[in-house]
């Protein structure tokens, strides 16, 4: 599961930062996950180490009677631009002393190699899988790198167009296992109706830009 909506009113890139928090929609979008999900099999939650992810996993946890773990396998990627503003067409974009991290998209030069995100995240994905064997468990990460194991499970090239990943807020991304094989990838947005529609799954830019920017890396 992607987190909900972060409060960031200067819009900044968090990464992992602390103190950024679940805003008061994204903690209505962690109780209608948790709300959906109350049917299901669910013998283990999980969640990154970042506040806006162990507050979204909290409900899941309470709705099933279950302890919240952590895994600082499922953190954010890790982000030069960390802590600055970055829009398209103003903030970090527009200055010339940070374009010498954005020459290779393919690692990419900004941050956390992609495959170095792969590794880890299966890590925490097979964990997962055998914390809640016969059963399910829920992971709370973040959009990059829920975006990058999928990719990679569904072998599809890495490198990519942040503005088209299928990972909105809130959003589950599913992997189901046969026993220690993946055997199929499903996707379902049970708060999408709580999503503004330029923060939902492929959304473009603004004019004049800054919402989708600020979206990167959530």
């Amino acid at each position: 599961m992607r987190h909900g909506e972060v409060e960031n009113p200067e819009g900044v890139l968090y990464g992992r930062l602390p103190g950024y928090h679940l805003s008061e929609l994204g903690r209505k979008m962690a109780d209608r996950v948790a709300e959906h999900l109350a049917p299901r099999d669910i013998t283990y939650v999980c969640a990154s180490p970042l506040e806006r992810a162990q507050e979204t996993a909290a409900p899941i946890a309470k709705a099933h009677g279950l302890d919240l773990d952590t895994d600082e396998r499922l953190i954010e990627a890790e982000n030069v631009f960390q802590g600055k503003t970055f829009g398209v067409g103003d903030g970090a974009l527009q200055r010339p002393g940070n374009w010498k991290h954005l020459v290779n998209p393919f690692r990419p030069s900004w941050g956390e190699p992609y495959v170095d995100q792969v590794v880890r995240m299966m890590g925490a994905l097979n964990a997962a899988k055998d914390r809640a064997r016969g059963h399910e468990a829920v992971l709370v990460s973040h959009q990059l790198p829920v975006w990058i194991v999928r990719s990679y499970v569904e072998r599809r090239r890495l490198w990519h167009d942040p503005r088209k990943r299928q990972c909105t807020l809130a959003s589950l991304t599913s992997f189901t296992y046969l026993g220690d094989k993946i055997v199929s990838v499903g996707y379902s947005e049970p708060a999408i109706d709580l999503v503004p529609a330029h923060l939902r799954a492929g959304a473009q830019p603004q004019k004049g830009g800054g919402t989708q920017g600020k979206a990167f890396g959530a």
